[in-house]
């Protein structure tokens, strides 16, 4: 059922599916599954919920945010009210500069969406939701199976990605799961400096020395099997990352430190050019800047044979989209390269009988309809200042 539809008699609608939630006659239905292509070239499954469910969630997801807001820890940035992906970035940024931090943890959780185990869950709202309609409410979301092709299956643990109670879920579950352990562990087993910062199920930890590093990597691992979770090997990495990463690498006799990629940033040690301070470099990762420009591509080619201002207007839009994420400082020589490959493919698009267009044409067109990038974000350390009076990185 589509939107327009359920809006004919709208009011009796409600009326008769708040009656049912409240008399405990409401059936969750199975969620749609389709899938959506990675960066990586691999499927990401999404869970499309039905429109009854959407609205129930949504009410659900409103009171639950007014009791979790108050319990949810300041390190945790993802899909919460008032809290963006730049926010975690500035965070990251501002903990690597002002702490001591020589290592960096980037862990990555091997399908969390699909591997929530639902007795904890269950668990883990009781907790704190006293009302038990509530839960039943999402032990019926969590039970309801996914409809694939028409044949429905059961889905005994994971919570649907995409559905608008998930992400809310995901936050109840790993700030039990991993919020309060990594607290309790800075606090009593830490003796140095440790910044951590997640959004979602990406997390990123920063130790002072490598073998806390170390252990707190062995002790998370056992931490998150108890709870049916586990590290993505291939993509978990603990590598040697802060002001004394070039002078001690270049002491040993290695090569440049490592860099890590978080919210669609890879992370390197820089300096400025004033003095040669150590700064935190953020630029596009490759990954994601070809992914968007093979989809740009391919939509360029259906639309080969559209007039060159509804070509030109439409890449505005693109362009300017892409900027307002990625637009950070010191990452525009990457969008200034992923104009020009745009402009490139643009006039590649434009096979006719009179042939490309022409070099010249193409830089008017450029300076016409792709817009140059600049800087949209300040500085991290302004922006955390100006939110974090107190100048904590994991307050």
């Amino acid at each position: 059922m589509t939107w327009h539809e359920y809006e004919i008699g709208l009011e009796d609608r409600l009326a008769d599916l708040h009656s049912r939630v409240h008399r405990g006659k409401y059936r969750a239905q199975p969620s749609r599954r389709v899938y959506i292509p990675k960066a990586d070239g691999r499927q990401r499954p999404l869970g499309i919920a039905a429109l009854e469910d959407k609205v129930v969630q949504q009410a659900v997801v409103a009171i639950l945010n007014e009791i979790y807001e108050v319990d949810f820890r300041g390190f945790s940035y993802g899909f919460r009210p008032g809290r963006n992906p730049h926010q975690a970035l500035d965070a990251l940024s501002v903990g690597l500069h002002r702490k001591r931090v020589n290592w960096v943890l980037d862990a990555d959780i091997r399908g969390f969406y699909d591997h929530v185990n639902h007795e904890w869950m269950l668990k883990f709202l009781q907790h704190r939701v006293a009302d038990p309609r509530i839960v039943r409410l999402i032990q019926k979301w969590l039970k309801a199976g996914v409809s694939e092709d028409g044949q429905w299956s059961e889905t005994k643990v994971g919570t649907p990605q995409g559905a608008v109670v998930s992400p809310l879920l995901s936050n109840v579950y790993l700030h039990y799961v991993i919020d309060l352990w990594v607290e309790a562990w800075r606090k009593k087993v830490a003796k140095g400096d440790v910044i951590v910062v997640r959004y979602a199920d990406d997390l990123v930890v920063g130790f002072e020395r490598r073998a806390e590093a170390e252990r707190f990597l062995e002790e998370f691992r056992e931490r998150l099997a108890k709870f049916g979770l586990e590290l993505n090997a291939g993509k978990t990495r603990l590598i040697e990352f802060g002001r004394f990463a070039v002078p001690s690498r270049k002491q040993r006799g290695e090569g440049k430190p490592e860099t890590f990629t978080f919210l669609g940033f890879t992370h390197y040690c820089g300096k400025r050019r004033k003095d040669g301070a150590f700064i935190v470099g953020r630029e596009t990762a490759k990954k994601r800047m070809m992914a968007k420009i093979l989809a740009i591509k391919l939509e360029l080619k259906h639309r080969r044979h559209e007039p060159i201002p509804s070509v030109g207007a439409w890449l505005r839009k693109v362009t300017l989209g892409y900027y307002q994420y990625h637009a950070v400082h010191g990452n525009l020589p990457r969008l200034s390269l992923f104009r020009w490959r745009l402009g490139w493919l643009w006039s590649l698009s434009r096979r006719s009988q009179r042939g490309r267009i022409s070099m010249d044409r193409l830089f008017r067109l450029m300076d016409k309809w792709i817009s140059v990038p600049r800087a949209l974000h300040p500085y991290p350390m302004q922006r955390f200042d100006a939110t974090h009076p107190r100048r904590e990185p994991y307050a």
